[in-house]
């Protein structure tokens, strides 16, 4: 078994990377190559956190995983990270367990390249201005999607705590990226400058007010995973000419702003547009005027986690990295 901790993952696993692995497991799901059986999802309401264990299997290249994650908001507070997680993968030939990683970093940089796929297909290309709601420990990867898959000339930062924000300003220069980055004040007026916007946050209620997104706005909604959580506002879910969802049946259990738009009967699941694999496949267009609206709603499902794992494994080998052990 390959050992393999964050920092090493992170050193020769990068977001081209996940776009392109991601991409090859969708085709492989479009074909009924994937096996994805549900995840399980363990909450503990009375500190606010969650356990999530989520199985699947590529059946054509033999390798299963299991992805177990941790989302616990008050561990700052005791100087651990809010999410942590790791991956096991055991090959369905011989039952094997071949490697097992960190995820946490896997975790972000799998949504950063689900953001990136999503943004290719649905944005304008012309789009020059990101904006970011939310600067936690989901956003950074999510900047870097976008600046995967277009020219980003300017940045705009939105964070509750201002200082946050500034931090986040900073890393992404220190990254390398070139782009004019600013801080807004008001998160309205950081929404109606920009032609694509990701929202990473964990709040239970709308972060913006969708009456603000201009004609042709791209929207990235990653954060909220949960039933009760609803980080987009029901205007901009009423007001999308597309909603693609990562996973149609993860969506319906767990996409709160989507539920909740279905429940009070403004809005309906039949109206979803298509999943990323639709979109990977032909299967539907993306993008289709310069005015068009579109919305892109991301909870998180198991094949984007066997994606990435299958991937790092194999750079792993080629590149002798990781700690062997016997087990």
């Amino acid at each position: 078994m390959i050992i393999l901790n964050e920092k090493e993952i992170s050193s020769f696993y990068t977001i081209d990377d996940a776009i392109q692995d991601i991409k090859k497991t969708l085709t492989a799901k479009e074909q009924g190559k994937v096996q994805a059986p549900h995840r399980t999802v363990l909450e503990f309401s009375d500190i606010n956190s969650t356990s999530i264990y989520m199985p699947s299997a590529d059946l054509d290249n033999k390798v299963a995983a299991v992805k177990v994650v941790t989302i616990f908001p008050s561990n700052p507070e005791k100087g651990l990270p809010t999410t942590q997680g790791i991956i096991l993968l055991t090959s369905t030939e011989n039952g094997e367990h071949l490697s097992m990683m960190n995820a946490s970093y896997l975790t972000r940089l799998r949504t950063g390249a689900m953001t990136a796929i999503a943004t290719d297909y649905l944005s304008k290309e012309s789009a020059e201005i990101l904006t970011v709601i939310g600067t936690g420990a989901m956003a950074f990867e999510q900047v870097l999607g976008v600046l995967a898959v277009r020219n980003i000339k300017e940045v705009v930062l939105y964070n509750r705590t201002k200082e946050r924000a500034a931090a986040f300003s900073q890393r992404l220069k220190e990254n390398g990226v070139d782009a004019t980055i600013y801080i807004a004040e008001d998160v309205n007026s950081a929404v109606c400058r920009a032609d694509i916007i990701c929202c990473a946050t964990k709040s239970t209620e709308p972060v913006f007010d969708g009456t603000f997104i201009k004609p042709g706005t791209h929207v990235n909604g990653v954060g909220s995973y949960l039933p009760h959580m609803h980080e987009i506002d029901s205007t901009t879910i009423v007001t999308a000419s597309k909603i693609v969802v990562d996973d149609l049946h993860g969506a319906t259990e767990e996409a709160g702003e989507l539920m909740d738009a279905s429940e009070k009967g403004i809005w309906s699941f039949h109206q979803v547009y298509g999943e990323l694999q639709d979109l990977v496949s032909g299967k539907v267009s993306g993008r289709e005027n310069e005015e068009e609206i579109t919305f892109f709603k991301s909870v998180g499902a198991s094949y984007y986690d066997l994606a990435v794992a299958k991937g790092v494994y194999q750079q792993s080998l080629n590149l002798g990295k990781g700690l062997s052990l016997e087990v």
